[in-house]
């Protein structure tokens, strides 16, 4: 089973005033829940734990975007640290595909695919499947699915976040950052309806910013 930094539901977070916040956020907030500079050293360990599997063979870089893309960015910096400064290296190639299954803070049952065409070149190849935030899994699977189709040799899931709902399939990430509860989390890339991947901590948000930034 992976391992992860667990967040407990009871978690009170950080105050605001103690972070640079965008002021055009600041009454959208409840409380810092993740600092950036956390999810950076965590996102260090998680490169190290990728390479200590995924190190032998050549890896293609999967991205889920938009909202995994800070993370992608990241993780990618720290794996390429790795293979500079050690005695082995792997080549690092990247892809990227576009999942949709929200309006507003709700979950929908669809999940639409977006760049699947390209997955073709996935035939034979190991595949790292870099999330921002698994819910129900139900998107994960539905990726699943759709690369198993093109048989590549390896895939494996990173997601910077799980989270705790009784929502879920039960799908759980070979890799995990942070398990999270069940709240409506943006920053860090993770967005509300487009809003918010201008922040750079993961940020629980308040019904004013959910009823300011609704389509």
């Amino acid at each position: 089973m992976a391992s992860f930094l667990q967040i407990p539901d009871a978690a009170k977070g950080h105050d605001l005033n103690l972070f640079c916040v965008p002021k055009h956020y600041e009454e959208d907030l409840e409380r810092v829940i993740i600092p950036h500079g956390i999810i950076m050293d965590r996102t260090e360990r998680l490169a190290r734990d990728i390479m200590r599997d995924m190190g032998g063979h050549h890896i293609v870089a999967l991205c889920v975007l938009k909202g995994g893309y800070k993370f992608f960015a990241d993780l990618l910096d720290y794996i390429k640290a790795l293979n500079q400064n050690s005695d082995k290296s792997v080549p690092l190639t990247v892809d990227f595909i576009r999942l949709k299954s929200y309006c507003n803070d709700q979950s929908t049952n669809s999940v639409k695919v977006f760049g699947g065409d390209e997955l073709s070149t996935l035939t034979g190849k190991n595949v790292l499947i870099v999330e921002d935030i698994v819910e129900t899994g139900r998107t994960m699977q539905t990726l699943l699915s759709l690369l198993n189709g093109y048989q590549p040799k390896m895939v494996k899931v990173v997601s910077l976040l799980v989270k705790r709902t009784p929502k879920s399939l039960g799908y759980r990430p070979d890799y995990i950052g942070f398990e999270v509860p069940d709240r409506f989390l943006v920053g860090y890339a993770l967005d509300y309806n487009e809003y918010f991947r201008d922040l750079s901590h993961i940020c629980v948000l308040n019904e004013n910013g959910k009823e300011k930034y609704k389509v």
